[in-house]
């Protein structure tokens, strides 16, 4: 379908426009101690969120991880704080994603390089650069019913999101190019 059909869809039924359900803001160090510090105080001034810290599934002795050691930091940001960090973040990719960023249940994921590319964040030698990634989650009203604890269901097949659908959300309502 085509990005005005699609619209004018969710203009007849509301219900069908998709919604930002939540955006991971993910940045893996390899290592604990004073650089996942360091990743930590950039991702709550960059987010305004405590994040939390993630531990080593396996130990992989070629990097020197073991199992259950912290080496990465991440934070989920929701409805207004989602939308903030997004219109603070899409400048720095240019407003342009790639379609190979779009997976099939029209969930989103982009990389950044050097967090000091984002506006408003300045170099500071005793901290480092760091990158991150960002996975938006998008989804419609009535996702609920699948999730929910009591009475789980399963969501119709003309409810579920596509790619397309994600795409036609991004280009019209966060002002991002497709490629």
């Amino acid at each position: 379908m085509s990005q005005e059909v699609i619209q004018k869809n969710w203009i007849d039924t509301p219900t069908l426009k998709p919604r930002i359900d939540k955006v991971v803001v993910n940045m893996c160090i390899g290592k604990s101690g004073a650089p996942l510090e360091k990743a930590e105080k950039i991702l709550s001034e960059l987010t305004g969120q405590l994040p939390c810290k993630r531990q080593a599934k396996k130990t992989i002795r070629e990097f020197g991880i073991r199992k259950g050691e912290p080496i990465s930091c991440m934070v989920t940001l929701r409805n207004k704080r989602a939308l903030k960090f997004l219109t603070k973040v899409m400048p720095v990719i240019s407003n342009r994603l790639s379609a190979n960023s779009f997976d099939k249940q029209g969930n989103i994921s982009f990389g950044i390089h050097e967090h000091i590319e984002i506006p408003g964040v300045k170099y500071d030698p005793d901290i480092g650069i760091f990158g991150m990634d960002v996975c938006i989650s998008l989804n419609r009203i009535g996702y609920r019913v699948k999730k929910r604890k009591r009475q789980k269901t399963k969501i119709g097949s003309k409810q579920l999101l596509t790619s397309n659908d994600a795409k036609t959300f991004v280009m019209s309502e966060l002002g991002v190019e497709v490629y």
